[in-house]
């Protein structure tokens, strides 16, 4: 069953699937404070994931501008902030 081709899709999707996932478990752990850090995946994914904002280039940097009347704007700028405030990892 190892050298079928449904088996070797499989072990290509499922590595990619979990760094998929990753963000999700630690962004809770790491980012949100209040409510926020406790809500489930399916309602950070429906909360963040779906944020209206606008990706702008200008020169070379890249600024994400996050609609004002959003109701989760401030969680997520809020979440950026305490991100950023992180050590490197390398």
């Amino acid at each position: 069953m190892h050298d079928t081709a449904q088996n070797t899709v499989w072990r290509e999707i499922i590595p990619i699937a979990q760094i998929a996932l990753d963000p999700l478990a630690w962004m809770p752990m790491l980012a949100l404070t209040g409510t926020a850090g406790r809500w489930e995946p399916r309602h950070l994914r429906l909360r963040l994931s779906t944020a209206a904002a606008q990706l702008i280039t200008t020169g070379r940097r890249r600024i994400l501008r996050l609609a004002g009347h959003w109701p989760w704007t401030d969680v997520i700028t809020t979440a950026l902030d305490r991100l950023a405030l992180l050590p490197s990892p390398g």
